[in-house]
């Protein structure tokens, strides 16, 4: 479970899908980064990252973690977005998980991912739905 003060620190990747562009390579990094795991440079600037991609690969995890049992099945895919980045996504929207496949195209909504007990912390991010 991720507490609520990491959950605040990542908001903006998480809820804007900004990403950290390096101002020496141009490498994109997402999560964003502090140095450059490319030329180890240190300065960036932010970008928000595109909604479109594709499936490179996929799992279906029929035995789920606490927290995510009612949504088993659970479908987590690696998807390249538009610009080429790479971050690993739940899918959502598939009644059958034997449907996705690579090169499926895919676009990234705002869902809810999890919540912390009866009474806590709901928390959102991007999952993959078919486009």
């Amino acid at each position: 479970m991720i507490s609520p003060a990491r959950s605040w620190r990542e908001a903006p990747q998480r809820y804007r899908l900004e990403a950290a562009k390096c101002t020496g390579c141009g490498r994109v990094c997402y999560p964003p980064r502090v140095v450059c795991p490319s030329c180890r440079g240190r300065d960036f600037e932010h970008v928000v990252l595109p909604r479109e991609g594709n499936v490179v690969t996929h799992t279906v995890v029929r035995v789920p973690p606490q927290g995510f049992v009612e949504q088993s099945p659970l479908t987590i895919a690696l998807v390249q977005l538009k610009d080429g980045t790479r971050l690993m996504v739940q899918m959502a929207d598939v009644a059958d998980p034997e449907t996705v496949h690579a090169g499926m195209p895919v676009r990234l909504e705002f869902r809810r991912i999890n919540s912390d007990g009866e009474a806590g912390v709901i928390y959102y991010g991007h999952k993959a739905v078919p486009a």
